[in-house]
Formats: structure tokens, C-alpha cells, sequence
């Protein structure tokens, strides 16, 4: 069991390095709408928002936070799975949030900015034409792992949570667990997160709060690696907390992106049909 949930510094170390800065930034959107859902301090964090909103007819929402080792990224990155979602009829939402190469911040900080995010939508729900118990939390890498937090940790902020988790790639476990034990600090340092470790791992967060979870991961990554999921599924279950991994042979991390276009095809479709089984889709 130890080794099934090993966790390599050197993997957490690659974590560091913005995976997906292929997109740019600030992002431009010519046909989605921008909020400002936080200001802190001179920054101004925004919301793109994809969709028709009709208030007299709340529709699911569900909200997309970027990757890129909390250290850069795009909310660009998940712009193409934000307008499949709009298409199906949900209200879909990409997420700005402070990173550490443009603001300065630990880790602790972007987790503050996503339960914001969640709580800003939910207050916002009516008049944006959400229904406010069908909102769901998403990301990749990083942004998984800030999705998480918004479903697991107390306080930092905000108590809202998400109804449910569709999490690719995400870094759903940051310190020790179920026997793991860390050979060295390296990014499990409170000088990156801002805090200890254990107090942002969504793994060591969950309870009857948690809600409904999809994960996505491939089974050859090696920035995240697939053990830490299942880690956190295992935790889900002995919870009883809905939680179904799916497993993506010889795919690493990122596959889920746009540029390969059948395992970005392959993971919408799982994620439609997570929500489908919800009821917040119709087949």
C-alpha cells in the first residue's frame, strides 16, 4: 500500500513549472461575458462567463480554474471545454485567480481566490441564471487541485462548496497519507504553500461535505503522479462519498488539453456523462 500511494519529490518539483502557458494572457473572449467576482488589494480577479443566462430558467454552472503549478497559466487553458458545456447548456465559467509569477502569492493565496470564485457564483446565482444547487468545480493540475479545495477544506475565506468535482489531473494530495511519508521537503514546504502542507490536501479534507466527484487522470503521469488519485479515491470511499477515477492508459499529464484531441475528446464525454448521471444533462 505504501508504494501504491508514493508520491516522488521530483514529480512535486516539476509541479513548480507552468505546464500550460502555451495560451495567452490576459485572456480575450469576443463572445463571453467578464465579472469581477474578488478585488485584493490593487488586483482586480474576473470571471468569463459562457452561455445564455435566463434568470426565469436557472441552468447547472459549472466553473474552471487553470493550471500551471500555481506559479502561471491562462484561464484560456480550459476555454474549449467551457463552450462545449455552454452548448450543452449549462452556464460555464472560466477562472482568473493569483498565481506566483504575477502576484507574488503562496499557494495558500490561490486556494483563498477559487472559494471565492465558488462563493461569488452562488451568490450571484439568479441574476446570472444558475441554479445555485447544481454548481460544479473543475480544473486541471493546479486548478484540479484548487477545484478540490473548494469541495473539501473549511475556512480559508468561504464555506461554500461546489455540488460536485470533475477533476483532471489533479494534485489531490500534498502530504503525507495512509502511511506516505516524504523523503524531503522540497514543494511541500510552508516557504510554497504558505501553510503546512496538510492544511490545502484535499485528500485529508474530505467528509460528508464533499461532494460527488469525477477524476480524470492518465496513468502514466509523472507531475501527478496516478497513485496520488487513487489515494484520494480511497479516501472518498471509506468516507462513502461518491467518487469514480478513470484511468487513461499511456497518457501523461495535460492530456486532457485541446492540442490531442482524442483523449481531449474522450474526457468531455466522461464528464458529460458524470453529469448526465447527476441529472443535470440530458442525454
Amino acid at each position: 500500500m505504501q508504494s501504491m500511494l508514493r508520491l516522488s519529490l521530483l514529480s512535486l518539483s516539476l509541479f513548480a513549472t507552468p505546464l500550460f502557458a502555451q495560451k495567452s494572457y490576459p485572456p480575450t473572449f469576443k463572445d463571453a461575458r467578464v465579472e469581477t467576482y474578488r478585488k485584493v488589494d490593487s488586483t482586480e480577479l474576473k470571471l468569463w462567463i459562457f452561455g445564455e443566462s435566463d434568470p426565469k430558467s436557472p441552468k447547472p454552472a459549472i466553473v474552471f480554474f487553470f493550471g500551471g503549478g500555481w506559479s502561471g497559466g491562462t484561464p484560456e487553458q480550459f476555454e474549449s471545454q467551457a463552450r462545449y458545456f455552454a452548448k450543452r447548456g449549462m452556464i460555464a465559467i472560466t477562472a482568473d485567480y493569483r498565481v506566483k509569477s504575477r502576484h507574488g502569492v503562496q499557494v495558500v493565496e490561490c486556494v483563498k481566490d477559487a472559494k471565492a470564485a465558488i462563493a461569488w457564483v452562488r451568490e450571484n446565482a439568479q441574476r446570472l441564471g444558475i441554479d445555485p444547487n447544481k454548481i460544479a468545480a473543475s480544473g486541471g493540475s493546479a486548478g484540479g487541485h484548487l477545484a478540490a479545495a473548494t469541495g473539501t477544506i473549511s475556512g480559508l475565506g468561504s464555506d461554500e462548496r461546489p455540488n460536485a468535482m470533475i477533476l483532471f489531473n489533479p494534485a489531490a494530495t500534498l502530504a503525507p497519507i495512509a502511511g506516505w511519508e516524504p523523503s524531503g521537503e522540497g514543494d511541500l514546504s510552508v516557504k510554497r504553500f504558505g501553510v503546512e502542507a496538510q492544511v490545502i490536501s484535499p485528500a485529508h479534507h474530505i467528509g460528508a461535505h464533499t461532494p460527488p466527484t469525477l477524476i480524470l487522470h492518465g496513468k502514466k503521469d509523472t507531475t501527478v503522479p496516478y497513485d496520488s488519485v487513487v489515494a484520494f479515491e480511497s479516501v472518498m470511499k471509506k468516507a462513502e462519498r461518491p467518487c469514480k477515477l478513470v484511468g487513461y492508459e499511456g497518457e501523461g499529464h495535460g492530456f486532457f488539453n485541446e492540442r490531442k484531441r482524442e483523449a481531449h475528446a474522450k474526457t468531455l464525454a466522461e464528464a458529460d456523462a458524470f453529469l448526465v448521471d447527476l441529472g443535470w444533462l440530458k442525454k
